[in-house]
């Protein structure tokens, strides 16, 4: 199936692209999952300065999943109502299984992305920001302001990220280093997404090793 091409639209609007690089043979071994990255801010999406958002997450999320990856990006200001829909879009037309958003989770006036991300919630996932907050409380004692949420909308779920690159590559994968390790939140990611109906998620286990019980676990296809 040929992917539509890619649009782009600039100074405070959206930005949307949709492209399958994996082979064949990895279509055959693995479900193919459409995930939905949304990178929130004014001064980006008015093309003042470069996104690092969008691109972070791709580059984790390609070394992460040996899943088929259909992508669907949106690059929009700090608007509620247009991040709000921005993840119905997502969820209810683009059909993803997975959304990701970047940016606007702190205290400040414009800063309204959990607010939009629980306007469009089914059900709420609250284990997802507390422990993204356990893990950057062990970098910055601010770590207290970030409002991240995690929400379940049909078969997706939606998760509110951090703004830094370095600092959404903590939180997804965890800081396996430390003493005694700290898990990331993607290890959850997968079973959870099996329990809503979603695609089976397959990991690089040299990046995150994604956790289930026994029963849950598929053996790899033919």
């Amino acid at each position: 199936m040929v992917s539509p091409p890619a649009t782009t639209m600039r100074k405070g609007r959206t930005m949307s692209e949709s492209t399958i690089p994996q082979t064949a043979s990895d279509d055959e071994a693995h479900d193919p999952v459409r995930i939905g990255l949304v990178s929130v801010s004014d001064r980006a999406s008015a093309g003042v300065y470069e996104d690092k958002g969008i691109p972070a997450l791709k580059d984790w999320l390609q070394k992460a999943l040996k899943n088929p990856i259909t992508w669907e990006t949106r690059l929009i200001p700090d608007e509620q109502d247009g991040i709000s829909a921005a993840l119905r879009a997502l969820v209810d037309d683009a059909g993803c299984d997975l959304v990701l958003t970047t940016g606007g989770t702190g205290p400040a006036l414009r800063d309204v992305t959990p607010e939009a991300t629980l306007a469009v919630a089914h059900k709420q996932m609250p284990g997802f920001g507390e422990q993204m907050r356990q893990i950057s409380l062990r970098f910055v004692p601010t770590a207290i302001l970030s409002r991240q949420v995690a929400v379940i909308r049909g078969k997706a779920l939606i998760v509110n990220l951090p703004g830094q690159p370095k600092s959404i590559a903590e939180t997804l994968q965890g800081l396996p280093d430390a003493q005694p390790p700290v898990h990331g939140i993607f290890a959850a990611m997968p079973y959870c997404i099996d329990l809503i109906g979603g695609p089976y998620l397959d990991c690089d286990e040299t990046v995150c090793k994604a956790f289930r019980p026994k029963s849950a676990i598929r053996s790899p296809k033919a």
